[in-house]
Parts: C-alpha cells; structure tokens; sequence
C-alpha cells in the first residue's frame, strides 16, 4: 500500500512538470508564438521560472533531492533555446549570461560544502568506526537521498573489499568469525570460475550473431563476477560482535542485523532444520545453502537488512558460526548478566 501511494506520488512530482512543459513545447509550436514578443517572454519565464517553482513546490516535503530542481530549470532553458524563434530569446540570452553563472557557482559551492562535510564526518569516525561498511554508510547519508544511501554504499564497499582492503583484520575478544569453516567462500569461488569459463563460450557464440550484444552481455558477466569476489572478500572483514547491550549480526555486506539483548529469548546450538515460517530468516541469503549451527531465538519481531537494503522481519534466525560453542557460551552469559 505504501509503495503504491510512494509511487503514485512520484508521478504527480515528476508528471505535472513535464505535462507543462509538453503544453509549453505545443505552444510554442503554434501560430501564437509567431511575432508575439509578450507572448514569447511570457512562455520564457514559465520554462525557467514557474514549471521549476512548481516542481520544487511538489518535492519540497519528500525525499527527492531540492538540487534536482536545477537540472528541469536547464531542460527548460535547452527546450527554449530549441524551439523559440531567435529574435524571441533576449531573456532566455540574459538568463545564460547573468543568472547560468551564478547558478553554477552555487553549485559548486554546495558540493565543495558537501565534501567538506564528508571530510569531516569521516574524521570523527575514522577511531570510533573501525568497520568500514558501517562509516561508509554514515558518510553517504550526509550527501545522498536516503533510498540510495545503501545502494551506493554496498557498490563502493564491494570493490573496497575486493580490491582494496588485503590486509588481515584484527579479531577482537567478542567478535566471532563465519568464514572459515563455511563452505560459501568455496561455493561463491566456483561460481566465478564457472562463469569464467562460460563469458567466453558465450561471448564467441553470441559473436556470430550481434558482436554488440556478446560485448554488453561479457561485461555484465565480468562485473557479477566482480561482484561476487567483493561479496566473498567482505565475509572475511566483517565478523559478528557481542557488544554490551546488544549481538551485532553481519554476513559480509550481504546482510545484518542489531538485536537487543532484552528482544532474545534464547541461543540454541544446533544443526537441526529450521522450521518453515514466514518469520523464520538464515543470516546467509543463500539460505539452506549454508548450513547453520546456532539458532537465535526472539521474543520480538527484528528486522534483518539484506543487500541493497532490502529488509525482512524475522523471529528466528540461524547463522553459522565458525566458533558455536564459545558464541553459544559468550551469548547465555551476557544474557544471565542483564538478568
């Protein structure tokens, strides 16, 4: 219902701004426009001045960025430029030398402000916020809309994790590794080589048919693989913590989970299946994939946040954990000690 009402509202934002310019282009491509100057002068300041009032007037209360409103102002401007007749485009001539500018100067201000912002923020984090992923997504909400913070954020971390970051993280006393004794990095290992092997079977084939198509559809191949080395690379980077009030979940950049000591009702080392429900959830995304050998247990509905952000709820969760015992231990003790 949400997502209905979000979507019908973005075709009024964007669809009343480019419905009036449409009206604008007919105008002017009428008889009206021909020698009438007024005319003209007025269609001049509905395209730079009223189709953009009236477009930041419907985003003025939503998440859609305010800046966005200088692109449709330059769309309006190139639209006139087009269309109008040349002796009717003396304001449109005094709008590109005064006020284009002026309008470029501000954006530059504003985006030298937003790096300075950035620069600043990832000072205060750099000691307070070892984990990348997590200071990454800190960074981008200062200087993103919030729907694409995640997006963003998992791009950029996958080739950090896969091409940047080598060198061996330091595990701490209550953090607890689900790499090592997991057969995904294996598995994710065998998909690259598989699509490896069959880019270039696919690449020849397709050759012979659209050179075009095998070229786009090599590089989308070469970088899902790319992808997924990144995905494999950030399991090794991002280990589970036990923290003084809460279990802080991570799966790579794939998925994660903050979970409150007060919302858990127990921690239960175990292999058996998990009983299907709609609120019972693996930490993993591939799911019965990878095996698990501790199931947590809810009092509550949390929340686990996949890639990209997608989220689902869960009362139940299993992960796998290459020390259960010990994580099992760690967890009835921080537990029995809020008690």
């Amino acid at each position: 219902m949400n997502k209905s009402i979000s979507i019908n509202r973005n075709l009024i934002n964007f669809g009343i701004p480019f419905g009036l310019l449409a009206v604008l282009i007919l105008l002017m491509k009428s008889s009206l426009s021909n020698g009438n100057n007024a005319f003209n002068i007025g269609i001049t300041i509905d395209l730079l001045l009223t189709v953009p009032l009236v477009y930041y007037l419907l985003i003025r209360k939503s998440e859609i960025p305010k800046t966005t409103v200088i692109p449709l102002m330059t769309i309006g401007l190139l639209i006139g430029s087009y269309i109008l007749p040349l002796e009717s485009q003396t304001y449109l001539l005094i709008f590109k030398t005064w006020a284009l500018p002026v309008i470029k100067v501000s954006i530059l201000a504003f985006f030298i402000h937003k790096v300075c912002l950035v620069i600043k923020k990832y000072k205060t984090l750099k000691e307070s916020t070892p984990d990348f992923f997590n200071k990454l997504k800190s960074i981008c909400s200062e200087i993103l809309p919030k729907k694409l913070v995640l997006p963003f954020a998992t791009e950029v971390a996958i080739f950090y994790y896969g091409f940047i970051n080598w060198k061996k993280i330091k595990i701490n006393n209550n953090e607890f590794t689900y790499h090592k004794n997991s057969g995904t990095p294996a598995l994710l290992g065998a998909f690259i080589l598989i699509m490896g092997i069959e880019i270039f079977a696919l690449h020849f084939l397709l050759a012979k048919w659209s050179l075009l198509l095998a070229w786009i559809l090599t590089a989308l191949s070469i970088y899902t693989s790319i992808q997924i080395f990144g995905f494999a690379k950030s399991l090794t980077k991002r280990p589970i913590s036990i923290n003084k009030e809460s279990l802080t979940l991570k799966y790579g950049v794939l998925s994660e989970a903050e979970i409150h000591f007060s919302d858990i009702d127990k921690v239960e080392l175990s292999t058996k299946s998990l009983e299907k429900s709609k609120l019972t959830k693996t930490l993993s995304p591939l799911g019965e994939l990878e095996s698990h050998n501790i199931i947590i247990h809810l009092n509550k509905e949390n929340e686990l946040v996949g890639l990209y952000g997608k989220k689902k709820k869960f009362i139940i969760l299993g992960l796998h954990i290459d020390e259960p015992t010990e994580f099992s231990k760690r967890m009835k003790n921080a537990l029995q000690q809020r008690l």
